[in-house]
C-alpha cells in the first residue's frame, strides 16, 4: 500500500503563490503516474495536473496551465505543485493521488478512477 501525505496548504492573497509537497512512502514511485486534484465546496473533485516522474512528462488542466507546475524533487519519493498567481476560483481542497496501474496518458491523467492511492488533502484558500 502506498501511502501519501500532503503538506504545504495555507491562506494566501489572490495573486500569491503556495508550494505543496506530497511525500510518497513507495520505492517504486517512479513508476507511478501521480497527480494532484482538488475539490471545492459542492464541486466534484477534478484533476489539477500529472506528472510520470519515470519520464517527466506532465500534464496540466487547462485552469492552471502557466501557473501552476508540477514537479518531483531532488531527494525522491517527493512530488511537489508550485502555485503562483493564484486565484479565489483555486481554493479547494488539494489532494496528491497516485496511480500504481498505469502510466500518464494525455486521456486519462485526470480521472479519479483512475487512481488507487490517495492522501488526505491539504486546504488551499484564496481570498480576494
Amino acid at each position: 500500500q502506498v501511502q501519501l501525505v500532503e503538506s504545504g496548504g495555507g491562506s494566501v492573497q489572490a495573486g500569491g503563490s503556495l508550494r505543496l509537497s506530497c511525500a510518497v512512502s513507495a520505492r517504486a514511485y517512479s513508476y507511478y503516474c501521480m497527480g494532484w486534484f482538488r475539490q471545492a465546496p459542492g464541486k466534484e473533485r477534478e484533476g489539477v495536473a500529472a506528472i510520470q516522474p519515470g519520464r517527466d512528462t506532465t500534464y496540466y488542466a487547462d485552469s492552471v496551465k502557466g501557473r501552476f507546475t508540477i514537479s518531483q524533487g531532488n531527494a525522491k519519493n517527493t512530488l511537489y505543485l508550485q502555485m503562483n498567481s493564484l486565484k479565489p476560483e483555486d481554493t479547494a481542497m488539494y489532494y496528491c493521488a497516485a496511480n500504481r496501474a498505469s502510466d500518464c496518458y494525455a486521456w486519462s491523467w485526470s480521472r479519479e478512477h483512475e487512481y488507487n492511492s490517495w492522501g488526505q488533502g491539504t486546504q488551499v484558500t484564496v481570498s480576494s
